[in-house]
């Protein structure tokens, strides 16, 4: 069975093809991160925050939540939950860096080096995330998910 057809975290079970309206909608979800990516880009400012508080990934997570229990089921769901996890992930990781940061520019001025580091690999594990992303769903293939805990 190509990746395709089977879950890639249970290989052996099939999975159902999706609707073709709902990978276009998830190709606009991927659009919309990327819109806030490149514009962070083009703008000089910090990719991560862009991601997390631009106007196009937030109504980019709410089109996730907004259609994700159609998703299940077939390769799609894997994009769903991965997409919705950047978003949330990035915004956690972001919440950390000032929360370490803000004490040390009190400190010795070094909080200002540890955010711009934060940040930026915050906002290169976004660029992958999106890029990755979106091209496993060009190709029509499942992404890789946390096995759940029991």
């Amino acid at each position: 069975m190509s990746a395709s057809t089977t879950d890639s975290t249970h290989p052996t079970r099939p999975l159902s093809p999706p609707d073709h309206g709902l990978i276009t909608y998830t190709h606009w979800i991927y659009a919309l991160h990327s819109l806030s990516v490149i514009t962070a880009l083009l703008s000089g400012a910090s990719v991560a925050g862009r991601f997390v508080f631009g106007l196009p990934s937030i109504i980019a997570v709410i089109m996730n939540y907004a259609r994700r229990s159609e998703a299940h089921g077939s390769f799609l769901e894997s994009h769903f939950r991965w997409q919705i996890r950047t978003f949330w992930i990035a915004l956690l990781a972001l919440a950390i860096t000032l929360l370490i940061s803000a004490p040390l520019i009190l400190v010795v001025g070094l909080g200002a080096v540890t955010a711009w580091v934060g940040f930026s690999l915050i906002s290169l594990w976004v660029i992958y995330r999106v890029a990755r992303g979106w091209l496993a769903l060009q190709a029509a293939r499942a992404l890789p998910q946390p096995e759940p805990t029991t």
